[in-house]
Formats: structure tokens, C-alpha cells, sequence
């Protein structure tokens, strides 16, 4: 099944599992919580495949969006053989460390597969992982979900839907709503029986009731996503957007 509007761990197999990683927060609560609180979300967790969520606390936070930035508007497939190539590049095997990365030349970059404007954007979260606007694993768990976005965000090529997932499978944090994410908007077209995606704010302010465990229930809208199947997903349209009244032309007064 293609699963091309899901983050990557959910693209890569039908089961994500839990690591060795301790959540955050009290899963049977969450649910029971979410549950209470919306019928149609209640029939989905009891219907489905349980709740579980793979952490990589192994990863630095630089090594992540190095990751992220080489998965970008790529399939997956292609995606991990330059990445398999951009570690090779480095002395451990790993991604490069930041001061590599920096010294490795573009047209090294190139080779291994990157576009010029992956190469700018790793050179710049390299710079800023050493002047340490991002910050380490350890540094990070001590920031709120606002202030990573804020710092992340700040280096080139990486957005907020990056950042979110950073904060879902590397952080395990309980409270985050992709609000852009395809995967997330069909998924809750699917759930709520709707013909058309939610505009982001609509999924926000729907999202409301959700808090404070919004993963728990993105990830249960990514789940409706890989039950519905492919031919499911293509009848969902995008948002509607609401066309504006021509104005008339204002006379002028005789």
C-alpha cells in the first residue's frame, strides 16, 4: 500500500514499534482520555491497531534533520541510498558531524545525491548546531515543543511539519498537531466522514478537544489513513476554498 502522505517510520512498514524508550506520558490515560471526549476517535482507537510509537533517542537532533532534509520531495527508496552514501562520507559511518559536514565540498555532495539546496541547508544546520542554535539531545528534552520550533525553524530547509515530527519520534512529546501534514487532514476526513481535508486552522481549532495528547490522536488519523487504502485516500479532495463575490465597480457620483 503507498503511503506517501505519512511520515517516514509509518511509510516504511504497516507496524510502528515502541523502542525501549520510556513515554512521557501515561498511554492508557491518553486514551482513555480521547476517548471520552470524541465518539468517532473512541470507535478508531478500539478498532484499530493499539497505539505505538517508536522513539530514536539515539539520534542527535542535528543527525535527525540531517535525515530529514536527504528524505525531502524524494521517494523513500532513493532517499536512504544517497543517505547511505552522505554517512559514508563521514569517519563513523553515522551522518557527518557538523565540523565534517562543513568541510565536506559540494561537489562530494553532489555526487552522493543531494541538490544544491540540501547541501545549503545541511551547511547551515551545521553552522548552527556548532553555534548551538540546535541544540543536543539532552539540551533539547529541557525545551518546551515553542521554543524548538522557533530555534529549528531558523535553519534553512527545515520547516515546521519537520520539526513536529522531530518532536513525535525523537522526543515523544504528547501535545503535537501537525496541522499541515496530509496524512493527519485525510485521515481526519476519513474518521469524520467528510469529502473534503480540513483547512489547517479548522483542524486546529477541531484539534482543541484533543489536548493535551494531539499526538495520540495524529497518529490515530495516520492510522485511518493505512485502514481506508489508497483508493479511499484519492477521493478525498483538498479543502474548499471559498470564492469571493465579484465587487462591483463604484460609479461615479453626477
Amino acid at each position: 500500500m503507498e503511503l506517501v502522505n505519512l511520515p517516514l517510520r509509518f511509510r516504511n512498514g504497516a507496524r510502528v514499534t515502541e523502542s525501549s524508550a520510556v513515554l512521557s506520558f501515561d498511554l492508557a490515560e491518553a486514551t482513555q482520555y480521547l476517548a471520552e471526549r470524541d465518539e468517532h476517535l473512541r470507535h478508531l482507537i478500539e478498532e484499530t491497531t493499539p497505539f505505538q510509537l517508536k522513539i530514536e533517542t539515539a539520534q542527535s537532533p542535528y543527525e535527525t534533520l540531517v535525515e530529514a532534509v536527504t528524505y525531502q520531495s524524494i521517494s523513500g527508496k532513493a532517499a536512504a541510498t544517497i543517505f547511505g552514501r552522505v554517512k559514508a562520507l563521514s569517519s563513523t559511518g553515522r551522518a557527518p558531524s557538523p565540523q565534517e559536514m562543513l568541510k565536506l565540498r559540494k561537489p562530494v555532495l553532489r555526487k552522493a545525491g543531494l541538490s544544491g539546496a540540501k547541501i545549503l541547508a545541511m551547511k547551515d544546520l551545521a553552522k548552527k548546531t556548532i553555534d548551538g542554535v540546535v541544540p543536543t539531545l539532552e539540551q533539547a528534552q529541557s525545551l518546551s515543543d515553542e521554543e524548538l520550533v522557533d530555534r529549528l525553524v531558523s535553519v534553512r530547509g527545515i520547516g515546521a511539519w519537520t520539526v513536529e515530527m522531530f518532536l513525535i519520534f525523537s522526543l515523544g512529546r504528547p501535545d503535537v498537531l501537525p496541522i499541515h501534514d496530509l496524512g493527519v487532514k485525510k485521515g481526519w476526513a476519513i474518521t469524520y466522514g467528510k469529502k473534503y481535508m480540513p483547512k489547517p486552522k479548522e483542524l486546529l481549532a477541531f484539534g482543541e478537544r484533543w489536548r493535551p495528547y494531539r499526538t495520540v490522536a495524529s497518529w490515530y488519523m495516520w492510522r485511518a489513513c493505512q485502514r481506508a487504502g489508497n483508493a479511499t485516500m484519492r477521493k478525498i479532495r483538498p479543502a474548499k476554498v471559498r470564492k469571493r463575490k465579484p465587487t462591483k465597480p463604484k460609479h461615479p457620483r453626477r
